[in-house]
């Protein structure tokens, strides 16, 4: 079983629901509090050990790279006016030389298409595949539960969340099976069901660790909704194969691809923070009347 090394971040959407400001601003560059959402994600990823980190981006898309880049003239500046503890703090961020790659997605074809995108990247190996909307926080990451599952496993694992029954039209649902570990057998998915028809109220989440054999189906998936390749397609095929397996995360999720789960995670991650949770409080209580 080899281990899972590299991930694989998705990140050239438009951010749609967030003009004017992507109109310039990668989505992914939108700051929760003092980092960008996709500073959330990296780190997640980096804690559960993947060590090759790999941006599918588009046009536009250059700020991305330049962040995970290192800057000279602002290391330099911070060193000549004393500023040790934002050094050390853009040094943690800072991943090794060699460590990130970037490719292309030059069509908006769906998610499956920016995965298969990485195929050369990834290689004949296991990979994680993180939605750079979607960041989280609980005392064991998202990404780590998943890894430890993997190397109990030995195979594909789904993370999925529980949401409100009347709510599963809005999601991807999964069926459950057979317990294993920290999560159980996928015995099924289904594509935002209605709540009569949905197998469980456990949506996928926007984590992923997949086998190197997903690239070979995307390559002959035939697009569905929207036009578009989908990831969820070529997954139920990989499903006749091979065992997938769901990872039950029980943390706190916030979707920042759309307004309002922006706000919120901004919000949440300022409260979670002892030199700014008082003066959110005075903020929240003065807003409130």
């Amino acid at each position: 079983m080899k281990k899972v090394r590299k991930a694989v971040f998705p990140v050239a959407g438009l951010g749609t629901r967030f003009l004017p400001a992507t109109k310039t601003v990668p989505k992914e560059m939108l700051t929760v509090v003092d980092r960008p959402v996709i500073q959330y994600v990296v780190d997640e990823a980096r804690e559960a050990g993947i060590e090759h980190f790999i941006f599918v981006t588009g046009r536009n898309k250059g700020n991305i790279e330049d962040y995970f880049d290192l800057q000279f003239e602002l290391n330099e500046t911070l060193a000549q006016r004393g500023k040790t503890a934002q050094i050390e703090l853009l040094q943690s961020m800072q991943p090794a030389a060699g460590t990130t790659s970037f490719t292309r997605q030059q069509e908006p074809l769906g998610l499956g298409h920016a995965v298969w995108c990485a195929r050369d990247l990834v290689g004949d190996e296991p990979f994680a595949l993180l939605l750079p909307d979607m960041i989280m926080r609980s005392n064991i990451s998202c990404m780590r539960g998943m890894v430890e599952l993997y190397e109990e496993t030995g195979s594909n694992v789904i993370a999925v969340a529980e949401c409100d029954p009347a709510e599963t039209h809005k999601y991807g649902i999964v069926g459950a099976g057979e317990k294993a570990g920290a999560g159980f057998e996928i015995t099924g998915m289904v594509e935002k069901p209605k709540p009569a028809d949905a197998p469980s109220n456990l949506y996928i989440n926007g984590r992923y660790i997949l086998q190197p054999e997903i690239f070979g189906l995307l390559a002959t998936q035939a697009r569905g909704a929207g036009n578009e390749i989908q990831l969820t397609d070529a997954m139920l095929r990989l499903g006749d194969t091979q065992r997938l397996f769901g990872y039950h995360y029980r943390g706190e999720t916030y979707d920042c691809g759309s307004p309002e789960g922006f706000v919120e995670a901004n919000l949440a991650f300022a409260l979670g923070r002892a030199d700014l949770r008082p003066q959110i409080e005075t903020i929240v209580r003065r807003l409130a009347g």
